[in-house]
């Protein structure tokens, strides 16, 4: 089969952050199948800048067997009116493309897969011009996410927009993919035969856990200090944002100041300056920041510590489930887990791998980390051997890979 594979925001391990489109093709490459990513130039979640020539509109690359299509879109940095017009620039460059991507690659698959579903347009025009199976893959409820996150009232013309080309996916799509295991009702209420539905969550790739690369030495160096001094030590590790509400996690280092527990926080986000403020302010002296760590020093990072920390907003666009690869990093690294989130599903729970409370409730927060503190190593070790059997069985990308090509060989 030849797949086409529409991702707005689509990297790769070399560029970095949306990791889910390299992995999946991947997989499809090394069943024996093409597959076309096509991707803008400009993303906000992209660690290596995708440089195309001035006097081009595109760029092609081959990265691990996986033919690439940059196309060049308006330049922005942060949410936004330059965000939407970058948004709209691609889609307008995706038509711009759509004869020669149909002529020169002929799909039998096309995926629109770019979080908003705006892509699903030119993604159907291309399908109908090639007689392809459309497949529409959900990452995240839009527009009920930047209604209920963004607070943007619903008859905004861009949320109108975003919600009619939602309603067009479940209409025209042979199939949809998502990536929350709680969206039926979502998806029902808006027009989908159930039947169409399937759910392929995010995960994780094993083989990057043998290839590891050195946790940075300022790190290191700090995590053994701690534990010389017989500290407990948990972390979180990722993006600080609002919704990863990390003002909880600093609450509950106050709260729990006077006791032997080292908090670490690792990584960089529009809310990281608020929160090191925070900190300062509370005169915190067991917290400690640090900026981001390669991709490749991840399994070696998160091990060192005794515990780690997930946790979202209360929000009830959560009801429809989540599947964040940091908790799939979390579970590979056989450590036990302190998740504070409400949600449709709860991955800790159901694999025994740790704790779950409330979201955004410092005190239940800061119980359970005391309660973890009291939990004998040895059941820790196994608590988190749960979380670590868990995710290779159900979100290797071996796995998820497999169950997504299925349905395009059984659509085909």
């Amino acid at each position: 089969m030849n797949i086409l594979l529409i991702n707005h925001y689509a990297g790769s391990i070399y560029h970095g952050m949306e990791y889910r489109t390299y992995y999946l093709a991947k997989e499809w490459v090394r069943a024996g199948h093409k597959v076309l990513i096509a991707a803008s130039d400009q993303s906000h979640v992209r660690n290596t800048k995708i440089i195309i020539p001035k006097n081009k509109s595109y760029l092609y690359e081959n990265i691990d067997g996986i033919d690439y299509l940059w196309l060049k879109t308006t330049k922005y940095s942060k949410n936004g009116v330059k965000r939407a017009i970058n948004i709209f620039s691609f889609i307008a460059q995706l038509y711009r493309f759509s004869r020669i991507i149909s002529k020169e690659f002929l799909p039998n698959i096309v995926i629109a897969s770019s979080t908003y579903p705006l892509d699903i347009f030119p993604a159907h025009h291309i399908a109908e011009i090639t007689k392809a199976k459309l497949i529409y893959e959900i990452h995240d409820l839009w527009p009920l996410s930047p209604i209920q996150l963004g607070n943007m009232p619903n008859y905004h013309p861009f949320i109108m927009l975003l919600q009619y080309a939602e309603n067009y996916c479940y209409k025209y799509c042979d199939a949809v993919v998502s990536m929350l295991p709680k969206v039926e009702k979502h998806v029902k209420e808006h027009g989908l035969d159930l039947r169409k539905l399937h759910i392929v969550e995010n995960g994780i790739c094993i083989d990057d856990w043998s290839n590891c690369g050195e946790t940075p030495d300022k790190i290191s160096k700090e995590i053994i200090k701690q534990k010389q001094n017989s500290n407990f030590t948990i972390a979180y590790v990722g993006q600080h944002g609002i919704a990863n509400a990390l003002t909880n996690f600093i609450k509950a280092t106050d709260i729990l100041k006077n006791e032997k527990v080292s908090f670490f926080l690792v990584g960089k986000g529009p809310e990281k300056e608020n929160l090191v403020k925070l900190a300062k302010d509370l005169q915190l002296k067991n917290i400690f920041f640090f900026d981001n760590v390669p991709k490749t020093s991840i399994p070696s990072l998160l091990p060192k510590f005794d515990s780690l920390y997930i946790g979202l907003q209360k929000q009830p666009l959560f009801l429809y489930g989540i599947s964040p690869n940091k908790l799939m990093d979390y579970m590979m690294s056989g450590k036990p887990i302190i998740q504070a989130i409400e949600a449709g599903n709860d991955m800790v729970r159901d694999s025994s791998c740790g704790i779950s409370v409330s979201a955004e409730d410092s005190k239940a927060l800061a119980e359970a980390i005391r309660q973890m503190t009291e939990i004998p190593e040895s059941k820790r070790e196994e608590m988190g051997k749960k979380g670590q059997e868990y995710v290779k069985k159900y979100h290797d990308y071996k796995v998820l890979g497999k169950k997504f090509l299925d349905l395009m060989l059984s659509l085909n």
